[in-house]
């Protein structure tokens, strides 16, 4: 499975682009989250987090290979859940994924159907699919942010990466979500997930 693809970027279409390396052109399915973020950087050097697929019908023997790709691992596995929802599917996710991450994950966590509904393709009745699959697996991807400002989704990136971390250190999700919102919301900027870590126990030993 190909995991991640790095390459100059050829042309950014309405749903995918091509991806050039060496003499081989990829052709990468992507949502429109990754194309507003990728229209401006043709001709430039980029990395895709990926994942592949089949489509077609297997009874015809027509099956074509696909790839998708995301600008980060955590878009990535956060499209591989929305794909876990009963009627929904690859080409389904692609097209509903036309907000931020974070966005959306806290619309499912909050049990927010309207605003889901309001997803190209997802409806009422998806939309509480969603909610009751999902819910519980959200509140590391509620963390990200909108790629509005240089820098900002990398920081999203560190936090989902820290949620993860904290959890594997024994912290509840909802007190790894309490933690690294703390973080977050005194707008201190940390590089990495160590750094991360670092200043949140930092300040969970500070004397009071």
């Amino acid at each position: 499975m190909i995991k991640r693809l790095s390459g100059t970027l050829g042309h950014v279409g309405v749903g995918a682009l091509e991806l050039v390396l060496g003499p081989v052109v990829h052709e990468v399915l992507v949502p429109e989250l990754v194309r507003r973020d990728l229209q401006t950087k043709v001709g430039q050097s980029i990395t895709l987090h990926t994942l592949e697929f089949l489509e077609g019908t297997p009874g015809r023997g027509n099956l074509v290979p696909r790839v998708v790709g995301f600008l980060s691992e955590v878009e990535r596995e956060f499209f591989d859940l929305i794909c876990e929802v009963d009627g929904v599917g690859v080409r389904k996710a692609l097209r509903a994924m036309v907000r931020p991450v974070g966005e959306i994950a806290r619309a499912i966590e909050e049990q927010d159907a309207a605003l889901l509904a309001t997803l190209p393709g997802i409806g009422a009745a998806t939309a509480e699919r969603m909610i009751a699959k999902l819910r519980r697996r959200m509140p590391k991807f509620a963390l990200l942010v909108a790629r509005d400002a240089p820098g900002e989704a990398a920081a999203g990136d560190v936090l989902a990466e820290t949620f993860d971390v904290l959890r594997s250190l024994g912290h509840s999700d909802t007190e790894a979500r309490r933690l690294c919102d703390t973080l977050r919301g005194e707008k201190k900027k940390v590089k990495d997930v160590q750094d991360a870590l670092e200043t949140i126990y930092r300040q969970m030993h500070k004397p009071r």
